[in-house]
């Protein structure tokens, strides 16, 4: 999928207060064979190491994923994922949140940010921050987030310790939309990861990280595939 060397333009944008640019380079060795196809630009938010980011960034390397990453923003200017990004060749940006005076003023310029690049599809690889409806509204039902738990269960921050500690006897991960209820949106899809008698919340957490790698981009492909429906609170896929 990576044979051709594509030259990206991107869309012209103004600044804004608080952000810092990399720029992609001309000769781009993470551009697919799609171009600057829109419906299949993604955008990646994070806030650390970006291990999700770098199974979303393989996966369109061997083919899995026929998708091209428009950009990665970090709030987090120490975040380890911006370097897997950059080694990609993928632009990369840095809005530290703290920079500016409210959540709706960091999330209205996010969104500036992923609209001025037409990004179809807005995925969470450990993005630490909680989004509101400046961000939700503007993306509807085109957000993912990763979670390493079987939701409804173990939501929130922890899920791998919670897990272990109750006593379950299966964990795993789950990717799902994005909407105002924590770590409740539709799930689209969903990997169990059995609990060992000799597991640690540590050994667990590893084992089920190499499962989120895994469906994540499936769901990303899902996603962008189309032909899907929501119905109340189910994700129903479209025909094969």
């Amino acid at each position: 999928m990576m044979q051709d060397v594509v030259a990206i333009c991107l869309p012209s944008f103004t600044p804004v207060r608080g952000v810092s640019i990399g720029v992609r380079p001309q000769s781009d060795p993470g551009a697919s064979e799609l171009g600057s196809d829109p419906a299949r630009r993604i955008g990646v938010l994070i806030s650390g190491r970006g291990s999700n980011l770098q199974a979303l960034i393989d996966a369109i390397a061997d083919g899995r994923l026929r998708a091209e990453i428009a950009v990665v923003i970090a709030n987090r200017a120490d975040a380890a994922g911006l370097a897997r990004a950059r080694a990609a060749g993928i632009e990369t940006l840095t809005l530290p949140h703290r920079d500016y005076p409210t959540r709706d003023a960091f999330e209205a310029a996010l969104v500036a940010q992923l609209r001025a690049r037409g990004v179809a599809l807005i995925c969470l690889a450990g993005f630490m921050r909680l989004l509101g409806p400046t961000f939700l509204d503007a993306f509807p039902r085109a957000i993912l987030n990763i979670h390493p738990s079987l939701l409804p269960a173990f939501p929130g921050v922890d899920a791998q310790q919670q897990a272990w500690a109750h006593g379950a006897k299966i964990a795993g991960a789950t990717v799902h939309l994005v909407t105002g209820e924590l770590d409740g949106g539709p799930i689209i899809v969903q990997r169990a990861v059995p609990v060992e008698e000799d597991d640690t919340p540590d050994t667990l957490a590893a084992r089920i990280l190499d499962v989120e790698h895994q469906i994540y981009p499936e769901a990303v492909a899902l996603m962008l595939d189309g032909g899907w429906t929501i119905e109340g609170r189910r994700f129903r896929r479209g025909p094969r």
